[in-house]
């Protein structure tokens, strides 16, 4: 899984139309943005954000699901260790211990949601902690 990508048109200071490109992606395993910012109106160009994480904007987040759909992330077992299955909800999303908890019931039902970047990010994740899991596009 190489990452996913979304341009977005936007309209810039100078009154141009521009594109930002929003990018996700894993890289030394950590899930990782990052956003640059052009007009070709006006010459300007930026990285607006570039770091590992959760996105800067929900907006982007949003517009990646838009344009490359939805993955889900589902048991395909039982779960060996519920504690060990929280654990890694709580590390890469920061939750409290209910919100882990309905994570991982989520996982036994419909599964998890999100971006396939995430979802492989949160697969790598609970495969070594011994969660058989898999994700479905």
């Amino acid at each position: 899984m190489a990452g996913q990508t979304v341009k977005i048109a936007v309209l810039c200071a100078c009154g141009e139309m521009a594109v930002r490109q929003v990018n996700q992606f894993i890289d030394f395993g950590e899930l990782w943005w990052d956003a640059e910012f052009t007009c070709d109106g006006c010459g300007t160009y930026r990285c607006e954000h570039a770091g590992p994480g959760a996105a800067p904007d929900d907006g982007w987040r949003q517009a990646l699901l838009a344009a490359n759909g939805a993955a889900r992330l589902r048991l395909v077992g039982s779960v060996p260790s519920l504690v060990q299955a929280m654990k890694v909800f709580r590390e890469v999303s920061g939750v409290s211990l209910p919100q882990a908890r309905r994570f991982v019931e989520q996982l036994s039902g419909d599964g998890v949601e999100g971006t396939l970047v995430e979802m492989e990010f949160l697969k790598t994740r609970l495969r070594l902690r011994g969660i058989p899991v898999d994700v479905d596009r």
